[in-house]
């Protein structure tokens, strides 16, 4: 994981709230992605280790065979899944905006009454599937993660940014000034697809023993157990995320 994509995974300096050591740092991880991978570790008898990888390593990491799995709150697309096997869900991430609340774009009530600079991060549906939807969107370069996208929005750079459900809602405690736009059931709403809502983790292709054992653990869980997982780590991610 990267473990610097709160409330999915971050980097704190000790352990509190059960936060996890980072392999060959000072550093400890914690977020949804942790607590999810706690309890598969759990369910299964396996030590949990923890590595930071920036988000396009994550993939070929996973490839070479360097990690086990990658947990950091992929989408389950079609094009990774030619890349890596996926287990899962393991959380269902509806796809919102965010904008400043004392923006234009404040009180819009689909993407049809979305206009301006935005953005959203690198090698995400967001970008490259969602941003694309909106037929005003002067769409900016990527970010490189998604602190550095929400870093966009807050210093102004852009107008507003695509995410899904739970950066936002953690974006939100980290910049009360951010307004959230979920045009969900309103008909002026991004098309997508489960496998873009659909968040999963990724395995090196053919590694069925390991899919398997996360899968059997995941089907005991349901989106209410994940959203309500996901709400705990929402209330204890730092701020500086």
């Amino acid at each position: 994981m990267e473990c610097a994509y709160a409330p999915y995974n971050w980097a704190q300096p000790d352990d509190a709230n059960g936060a996890v050591p980072i392999k060959d740092s000072n550093l400890y991880a914690n977020g949804y992605d942790v607590m999810m991978a706690k309890a598969i570790c759990e369910a299964n008898g396996w030590k949990l280790e923890v590595a930071q990888l920036d988000w396009d390593s994550l993939i070929p990491a996973v490839q070479a065979g360097t990690i086990d799995a990658v947990i950091a709150g992929q989408s389950m697309t079609a094009e990774r899944m030619e890349a890596v096997d996926f287990a899962g869900p393991y959380l269902y991430a509806t796809i919102v905006c965010l904008t400043k609340q004392d923006s234009a774009l404040a009180n819009a009530k689909g993407i049809s009454e979305m206009k301006g600079t935005c953005t959203s991060q690198s090698g995400t549906i967001w970008y490259d599937s969602c941003l694309p939807q909106i037929k005003d969107a002067q769409i900016q370069p990527p970010a490189e993660s998604a602190p550095a996208m929400l870093m966009a929005l807050e210093s102004g750079t852009v107008d507003f940014v695509c995410t899904d459900m739970p950066t936002a809602q953690g974006a939100l405690i980290a910049y009360p000034d951010f307004k959230l736009l979920d045009f969900a059931g309103s008909g002026d709403d991004f098309q997508v697809s489960d496998e873009d809502i659909n968040i999963g983790i990724s395995l090196m292709k053919g590694n069925t023993a390991l899919k398997e054992a996360i899968d059997a653990y995941l089907s005991t869980q349901t989106a209410d157990d994940f959203n309500a997982l996901m709400a705990e780590a929402i209330k204890i991610q730092p701020l500086s995320e």
